[in-house]
């Protein structure tokens, strides 16, 4: 065994450990328990647990990743993801524990006065955190494969196993607890690498203000974003600190898009349910944003270092100097082991053993190329994910840094999937069983139904992070259009909107989660696993033909459509009932609402 296998069998070890230890002692004995953790978490423990559950493997794996290769143009995960949060915080937390029930299809229900509703929220509810959690089991098998010598398949049943003793055992309490402790585990992996990596290429030990400063290497005097951008563009590729996702309209939606699909996401949404009075909600809210904010605001850091790093590694000087590539027999070790995941490829195309990494699609440089010999970039994959993982190693960091990374990462993916698998369950055994098919289930039964449907959604998870749809590579931004098309409009009519029926807004999350899945399924055969098509309608439409907005940027045009269809039925229909327009009225009290009873 090598020292990194034994730093990585350790550190991953002693957090499953401490996982598991905490769902032994706070096993959830009611529903509420199960559902809420009881009622009783304190704002700080919430807000810590809250950021766990919501920096999924995309955040801590993935976001860097497309910073480092989208440059500006990926500030639209930051804004996107941190924004939404502020819009959940402020428009919808508070009211929706002030309204004071375990889900947030129960609120669609009793608002709308209708199991219909209900039960089409619970559909949408589970389109959107079945597509989520395909990622996070993504994220898991990925990390286990490359760092703990396992294959992909056994690493997500080993990840399926750990969440299913904590999140069957505990629900909602032993999920939280465990979640701050893995809250603790994901940003020391995030920020102590971030810290060494800045302090060799800038000497600032300060990520986010390293990302200012002036780059130490052999261009004394350039900032690290200067000498990154010239690296870049003596590559041929855009320039790093101006290039955009597609068009300025494509940008703007898609950080729309990610704002209220954030906001729309159950299974942040029920953490506010978790604490004893509404303006605990609004405590804990702040408190996950500042623990959000660590790790958001090094992201970018991180992102643009290991850019940097890599194309140092690989092609350190610009497209021309044929000498200055690198010799592929002699690449670094870390290259080698990455190699074996797939998820680093070189294809040498010219015959001459080095390693040419261009834009090959640029014009002027692919002509600059065949002059040298060249036929075409060899890096034929550079996955977005591998760069938050191998930066480490890329760096050259001490192993105890490559594995507490590693552990990182897997926290990030276990607590948002346990976070997801707890929203599927319980709107399965309490909304669906309880709430409408079997209204007089006891309490003990509904505990047992809970926990049988934690089993279920464990086992849908495994089956589709072993086999992953076609479109897995967008599953984490689709699930964000999914909850902004249905989820995110609903809520917001039935708190702020008296006027709003049940007709109206059952037809508008039908209406907005169809157009988003037409426009991200438009293509014959773009759905598939492991080979099995399932034939989606052609429509005779090409690629983002609706103004150029891409597939995961589509949920805010469906949620546009939501709220026109919902707005437009409540005023052609005859008005919610007098009890339900006072029930909105009374859930949108201010300050103070609930402290003298506890709700």
């Amino acid at each position: 065994m090598t020292a990194l296998e034994l730093w990585t069998y350790s550190i991953v070890g002693t957090t499953f450990a401490m996982y598991i230890g905490i769902a032994i002692w706070s096993r959830a004995k009611s529903t509420s328990e199960f559902y809420v953790a009881g009622g009783g978490v304190h704002p700080v423990a919430n807000g810590m647990a809250t950021a766990a559950d919501w920096m999924s493997a995309a955040s801590f794996i993935s976001m860097a990743g497309m910073i480092a290769f989208g440059g500006y143009g990926a500030s639209v995960f930051l804004m996107g993801w941190t924004g939404g949060y502020v819009l959940l915080a402020l428009l919808l937390a508070p009211y929706l524990r002030k309204f004071g029930k375990f889900t947030v299809p129960e609120f669609i229900g009793d608002r709308y006065y209708s199991n219909s509703a209900r039960v089409v929220a619970v559909v949408c509810l589970i389109l959107a955190s079945v597509t989520y959690v395909i990622g996070q089991m993504t994220g898991i098998g990925v990390a286990f494969s490359r760092f703990l010598g396992v294959s992909y398949e056994m690493g997500i049943l080993i990840g399926m196993g750990i969440v299913a003793v904590y999140a069957i055992m505990g629900g909602m309490k032993g999920i939280t607890y465990t979640q701050i402790v893995q809250y603790v585990v994901l940003i020391l992996a995030y920020t102590i690498p971030a810290i060494f990596i800045s302090l060799n290429l800038t000497g600032n030990p300060i990520p986010q203000l390293g990302l200012g400063s002036t780059y130490i290497g052999d261009d004394a005097g350039l900032s690290l974003l200067g000498k990154l951008d010239q690296v870049v563009t003596d590559l041929g590729f855009k320039e790093y600190t101006t290039q955009v996702l597609g068009s300025s309209l494509n940008m703007f939606v898609y950080t729309l898009s990610l704002m209220i699909g954030t906001a729309g996401l159950p299974h942040v949404i029920i953490r506010f349910f978790t604490v004893p009075k509404v303006r605990d909600a609004r405590y804990s809210a702040g408190w996950a944003l500042v623990f959000i904010a660590i790790l958001y605001t090094t992201a970018p850091a991180v992102g643009a270092m290991a850019r940097l790093n890599l194309m140092n590694t690989i092609q350190v000087g610009p497209v021309g100097e044929e000498a200055s590539n690198l010799v592929y027999d002699e690449r670094p070790e870390w290259f080698k082991r990455w190699e074996t995941t797939g998820l680093l490829k070189f294809e040498d195309k010219n015959g001459d053993g080095r390693i040419q990494y261009y834009n090959d699609a640029n014009p002027e440089f692919a002509a600059k190329a065949e002059d040298l010999g060249w036929k075409g970039n060899e890096m034929v994959t550079v996955n977005n994910d591998i760069m938050v993982l191998a930066n480490p190693e890329i760096a050259a960091l001490p192993n105890w840094v490559i594995a507490l990374v590693v552990a990182g990462g897997l926290a990030a993916a276990l607590s948002t999937a346990a976070g997801l698998l707890l929203a599927i369950s319980s709107s399965i055994s309490h909304d669906l069983l309880k709430g409408v098919m079997m209204p007089t289930i006891s309490e003990k039964n509904e505990l047992m139904a809970g926990r049988l449907a934690m089993i279920a959604a464990i086992v849908l998870a495994g089956y589709l992070g072993l086999n992953p749809p076609g479109f897995a590579a967008g599953t984490v931004a689709i699930a964000f259009g999914l909850a902004a098309s249905s989820i995110f409009p609903a809520i917001m009519l039935g708190i702020f909107s008296k006027r709003t029926g049940n007709i109206g807004a059952i037809a508008g999350m039908i209406t907005g989660v169809t157009l988003t899945l037409l426009y991200v399924f438009q293509h014959k055969g773009i759905f598939f696993i492991k080979g099995t098509e399932f034939l989606m309608p052609e429509l005779g439409m090409g690629a983002n033909w609706f103004f150029g907005i891409t597939p995961e940027a589509f949920g805010a045009v469906g949620a546009l459509g939501n709220f026109i269809v919902a707005i437009v039925l409540s005023k052609l229909t005859a008005p919610p009932p007098e009890h339900i327009q006072h029930l909105v009225e009374d859930v949108r009290i201010p300050r103070g609402a609930g402290v003298a009873t506890g709700h």
